[in-house]
């Protein structure tokens, strides 16, 4: 579906020897475009909100993952001064550039931090300052955003929501004054339907020329527009602070990488630690024995519904009898398959057999041997107590722990991404036939 844009331009600042300041970049006219996002370790309202987990993923990592997707920067930065925010935007695929103390205090302000990282990385000609509390960007706004610059001579461009609120002035407590109005006539007040609204900054990113940013201090100059992006993508978390709403919200909306999991086929889980605790208990008579949360097994048969095969697996290095996974396919009414120390290597055959790709399967695991799964699976979880190495890795991490209902709420993860491609493709499908 293609962006709604529309376009505000104040004034012709910015214009030298007849071309606009955007024009004039390196010889040949290729200019370093970055993504800057900003990530102070000292948040006020929750600790470490930057990196805080939303709907399974760092906040910091939805506009990490949209910026690189998109595949219109030059390089994609994360400013900050925290160690444990770096290693997240590491993970995530941004470099890092750790911000001086003087802009690192409650006072600075966002400005200062962006003409620090510039003057440090004189090479970038336009830069584009991505809000990390802003989940629901998705790449084709970033490019929808650019091209303005690049192409349409644009000195600054920013985000922008249609809100259709009505405004009264304040007056302060203990004022002889009166309210008023400040964008309706109640005698004539507009049906919603009948009124076009008003344009609010959303927060979401501001493109600059460097030179705008250096020369004149400003983030918004020389020839300016907007780019409208639709209320439902217009998520901020400094404003939402709910946060169990704002993941609510970013499950439906947010962007979710390349990968197509309306497509996932097949699913693998570990018992030990995703279905399982991980303990196994061992009888006096030498039977072994585990606990599986019914919520895990309501979960399975709601992906077999859907015609996903579910394979669980069992470990080489932390075997389980034979008698108790057979007892667990019955059950279940899934394969139980045994793997070794790297599972990557049993799963792959599988994988081929049934002539499907990785970007259609889906896996929960929760520790080292299962990082390489989990980086190639389409979808991939980890239960919420699972290993920092093995959290890393997944595309999700659970809220519930391993053996009480992570499973259940992977599979409504799934489900979930499936029932919004068909919402997508069905808009599709309306587009195409509306042109």
């Amino acid at each position: 579906m293609a962006p709604l844009t529309k376009r505000v331009v104040h004034g012709d600042e910015g214009v030298r020897d007849g071309l606009p300041a955007c024009k004039q970049g390196r010889p040949g006219g290729k200019r370093h475009v970055a993504a800057l996002i900003l990530a102070r370790g000292g948040s006020k309202g929750i600790p470490l909100k930057n990196i805080k987990m939303l709907a399974g993923v760092p906040l910091i990592g939805w506009v990490v993952r949209a910026a690189l997707d998109s595949e219109m920067f030059d390089s994609v930065w994360v400013s900050t001064d925290h160690d444990d925010i770096e290693k997240v935007a590491r993970t995530w695929g941004a470099e890092v550039h750790r911000r001086s103390a003087q802009v690192s205090r409650d006072t600075s302000t966002s400005l200062e931090t962006i003409q620090e990282f510039v003057r440090l990385n004189p090479e970038v000609d336009v830069l584009c300052n991505i809000q990390a509390t802003s989940p629901c960007l998705h790449p084709f706004h970033v490019k929808g955003a650019l091209k303005m610059i690049l192409e349409d001579g644009f000195d600054s461009v920013f985000a922008v929501v249609r809100r259709h609120q009505f405004r009264w002035q304040e007056v302060k407590k203990g004022s002889d004054e009166f309210t008023k109005p400040l964008n309706l006539d109640p005698v004539n007040r507009p049906r919603r339907q009948d009124w076009d609204g008003e344009l609010c900054e959303n927060g979401s990113f501001y493109f600059t020329t460097t030179d705008l940013i250096m020369k004149k201090g400003l983030l918004q100059g020389g020839k300016v527009a907007y780019y409208e992006m639709l209320p439902e993508y217009s998520v901020d978390i400094d404003v939402d602070i709910d946060w169990p709403v704002a993941e609510q919200r970013v499950l439906r909306y947010g962007y979710f990488g390349r990968a197509t999991p309306e497509v996932v086929r097949l699913m693998f889980c570990n018992v030990s630690g995703c279905l399982t605790e991980g303990r196994i208990f061992l009888t006096a008579s030498g039977e072994d024995m585990v606990s599986v949360n019914t919520r895990d097994t309501m979960g399975i048969r709601m992906l077999q519904k859907e015609e996903v095969e579910v394979v669980l697996l069992t470990s080489s290095q932390d075997p389980v009898s034979r008698s108790l996974a057979d007892k667990l396919a019955e059950r279940t009414g899934c394969q139980v398959v045994q793997v070794g120390e790297e599972p990557l290597d049993d799963l792959k055959p599988m994988v081929e057999k049934r002539k499907l790709q990785w970007k259609d399967v889906a896996y929960m695991g929760n520790d080292k041997p299962d990082v390489n799964c989990l980086n190639l699976a389409g979808l991939s979880a980890v239960p919420g107590d699972a290993p920092v190495v093995a959290i890393n890795a997944a595309k999700y991490t659970c809220h519930s722990v391993g053996g009480k209902g992570a499973m259940r709420e992977f599979a409504e993860h799934i489900l979930l991404q499936k029932q919004k491609a068909k919402s997508q493709m069905k808009q599709d499908r309306i587009d195409s036939c509306s042109h």
